[in-house]
């Protein structure tokens, strides 16, 4: 059986064959997910989110052209999925704070440089969440998704150089951060 591209699987579903989104779903329902869950820290949230992109997958598939990477076009509608929640809980009065605390006692029966690992990558997490939302999108998709640079440009309407230039400034903000709630940590 031939492995059909996300370009003639979408092309596929713009004309009217909907079973195959299903087949699409599994390629990028995980990576959606953890997209919006690195930046919601809301599983709920995250899971209607990614639904709500492939709702307007249906919805808008007829100004699919086919012409450049699919993921660049899912990630477009993505990006505006979060861009309409967060106006609409704006406009609700709801908090959308992704900071909440957990208290959360040490296992000691994990070594401690699987403690020690275990703790850096909540403190980058947490430097993560302190980066402006256009800078930790930028990094979840180059970093964690592997967009490549040319797509990433072409979702933000400008060059490549503009966005590697974006994501260095995003690792240095992302480093400076994590430096700072480090020695925080260590001074508690």
């Amino acid at each position: 059986m031939e492995l059909l591209t996300d370009n003639a699987l979408m092309l596929q579903v713009k004309s009217s064959e909907l079973d195959r989104l299903g087949l699409l779903f599994k390629r990028y329902g995980r990576s959606l997910y953890g997209f919006y869950f690195r930046i919601t820290r809301d599983e709920a949230l995250s899971e209607d989110l990614v639904q709500d992109v492939f709702e307007r997958v249906l919805k808008y598939r007829h100004t699919y052209r086919g012409d450049g990477k699919f993921i660049t076009w899912l990630f477009h509608l993505a990006r505006n999925v979060l861009a309409d929640h967060l106006k609409k809980t704006k406009k609700a009065g709801i908090s959308t704070d992704i900071d909440k605390k957990q208290d959360v006692l040490p296992d000691l029966s994990v070594p401690e440089e699987a403690r020690q690992k275990e703790e850096q990558l909540q403190l980058m997490e947490k430097a993560l969440d302190h980066l402006p939302l256009d800078k930790k999108e930028l990094l979840l998709l180059s970093k964690l998704q592997g967009v490549k640079y040319k797509d990433i440009a072409e979702l933000h309407h400008c060059t490549e150089a503009n966005v590697k230039v974006r994501v260095f400034r995003a690792v240095q903000d992302l480093k400076e951060v994590f430096m700072k709630l480090q020695a925080k940590s260590i001074n508690i």
